[in-house]
């Protein structure tokens, strides 16, 4: 019987042959913690009296970056002294979001297992990951050990079809896929994504997919190795000999095989307070906005950041609306000055601040008040997620979000591309 992606990865860790319904203890290549979840993952490893991790390890401050109060300047000291002290990498402020500037360091390979302390590390599942979120005594368990324990996944194959509509991306394909399965209808599974709408796809997109997964409860998700997968690797990996592709077996079993057609998809919104609420983003044109925020691990990257310039080019945010952008990382943010569009944004109206989640998770940078609406690039739109249980969060592309905050309401970015 052929083997799916998780159960192949899977295996190789364990040393074992290993089936779907399996528990088996497998060795970890990497792992990672935030300046959210690093504080407890340093307490245990000093509980435990570890003084040589057994597994790959770096941290990354995004989350609250720079500080905003001197109870996070606190963790993030006890972070440096940390790195310092086990002579560990440490992203600090301004290099960005985890869920970027890891895989930009080269430290995510096709085929490798990764665990961090961080819900949407299923994002590097679009390299060939198996890559899943834990909390942080378990992560800093399986630095002590270098192991950790599984239940190996069902898996879903998700084939996606059509060419994808002009004003329609990444962010509304995922969004539409969520709504039909439900907020947990794949939970613990692993998604593999084919078929030609995904092969069209960029790494950014497709980063952008797996990222989601998780709203839909699943475990892992996996991207196919293509020719753009190498390409983007071989600019990011030193070792390029260690880029080999894992692909499913053709008599893989799955437990479900769903095919979504989205050449006619509209763009797509989330409403509050739910991620699997999606609607066509033309039906919500009455709804007034208050702040309109790029960026985040699901859309800050340099590719979200040109379709919003191309919309907001010559062109004012409305007034009474705040624009915040945060690029994804420090690369993104440069590559965004030297094209130009930072000036565009700018020019606009915009607000940049530093890479990092700040907004996205309501630590700082752009906290809305009470009965304020937001329009975002964000994966969650949970009450009170964005700093405020007061506020109402919808959740689009980085097009719908630069057309909303052009014209002050929810818009459909396709009269605008």
């Amino acid at each position: 019987m052929g083997k799916t992606i998780g159960e192949k990865i899977l295996s190789r860790h364990a040393g074992r042959n290993l089936n779907a319904g399996d528990f088996a203890i497998c060795k970890i290549d990497f792992a990672f913690g935030q300046d959210g979840t690093s504080s407890i993952i340093i307490d245990r490893i000093r509980e435990l009296g570890i003084k040589k991790l057994k597994a790959g390890f770096c941290m990354v401050i995004d989350h609250s970056a720079p500080s905003p109060n001197e109870g996070v300047s606190r963790v993030h000291q006890k972070m440096r002294v940390f790195a310092e002290e086990f002579k560990t990498d440490l992203f600090d402020i301004g290099c960005g979001v985890c869920h970027q500037v890891i895989p930009e360091s080269g430290r995510i390979l096709p085929g490798d297992l990764v665990l961090g302390a961080d819900s949407h590390t299923c994002t590097y599942g679009a390299l060939g990951a198996f890559a899943t979120g834990v909390g942080s005594t378990d992560l800093a368990i399986a630095l002590a050990t270098g192991k950790s324990w599984f239940k190996v996944p069902e898996t879903f194959k998700i084939i996606v079809t059509g060419k994808i509509p002009k004003g329609t991306f990444a962010k509304d394909i995922i969004l539409y896929i969520i709504r039909k399965l439900g907020a947990d209808g794949a939970t613990y599974k692993a998604i593999e994504f084919e078929g030609p709408a995904i092969k069209a796809l960029t790494i950014d997109a497709r980063m952008t997919i797996t990222n989601m997964v998780v709203e839909m409860g699943a475990k892992a998700g996996f991207m196919p190795q293509d020719n753009k997968t190498i390409a983007w690797l071989r600019r990011c990996t030193k070792d390029k000999k260690k880029i080999i592709p894992v692909s499913a077996d053709k008599d893989a079993v799955y437990e479900r095989v769903l095919t979504f057609d989205i050449s006619r998809l509209p763009p797509q919104v989330a409403i509050p307070h739910a991620v699997d609420t999606s609607v066509a983003a033309g039906t919500l044109r009455k709804i007034k906005i208050q702040e309109a925020f790029l960026g985040t691990c699901t859309n800050g990257r340099i590719e979200d950041l040109k379709v919003a310039a191309q919309i907001l080019q010559s062109r004012r945010i409305a007034s009474g609306v705040r624009m915040i952008i945060a690029p994804s990382s420090r690369e993104v943010y440069l590559e965004a000055i030297a094209g130009g569009i930072v000036d565009i944004f700018v020019k606009a109206g915009a607000v940049i601040v530093a890479p990092g989640c700040g907004p996205c998770v309501g630590t700082h940078n752009g906290v809305p008040s009470d009965k304020e609406t937001v329009i975002s690039t964000a994966n969650r739109n949970f009450k009170g997620r964005m700093g405020n249980p007061e506020a109402y969060i919808y959740l689009g592309s980085p097009a719908t979000v630069a057309a909303s905050a052009v014209t002050g309401h929810i818009t459909d970015p396709r009269h605008f591309l």
